[in-house]
């Protein structure tokens, strides 16, 4: 296993699945399939076309391990609507991903929705109430 540092996006008030980062790799991997067509249709060197064909064929199999990774959630999301909301929190790992080391997701910054931005709808998920965070206690404040 490798333990390289990697960037992780953070939405307030979501811990992302790995869904999201397998949307980015299908995305950029698009977009390098296109440069590399612009290139060959610029230069007419075939050693572009074939890096493109291989990166398409590596595009189609990142959209199925995503496939493959989303459905993983919808089950979740069916089975144990609970322990869905829990991960989604970042009070939880997601279950297929690595467990070892998880630190509760930072809340304290956490904005409310209903008090906070006015969102009259989101009255039943109000945030106000939460005790301190959790990851605070654990591991310090957030960095940023």
């Amino acid at each position: 296993m490798n333990n390289d540092a990697v960037w992780v996006r953070g939405v307030t008030g979501v811990q992302m699945h790995h869904t999201t980062d397998l949307q980015d790799a299908v995305r950029f991997l698009g977009n390098a399939v296109m440069a590399l067509r612009a290139a060959h249709v610029r230069t007419g060197d075939e050693r572009y076309s074939g890096l493109a064909d291989q990166l398409r064929a590596m595009t189609a199999e990142t959209r199925g391990l995503e496939s493959q990774a989303r459905t993983s959630m919808q089950d979740l999301h069916v089975a144990d609507p609970e322990l869905f909301l829990r991960c989604r929190d970042g009070e939880e790992p997601w279950p297929d991903e690595i467990q070892a080391g998880f630190i509760p997701r930072h809340t304290c910054r956490d904005r409310c929705l209903y008090h906070d931005h006015g969102v009259l709808n989101a009255i039943t998920q109000c945030t106000c109430g939460r005790p301190p965070c959790r990851a605070c206690a654990i591991g310090g404040a957030p960095v940023g």
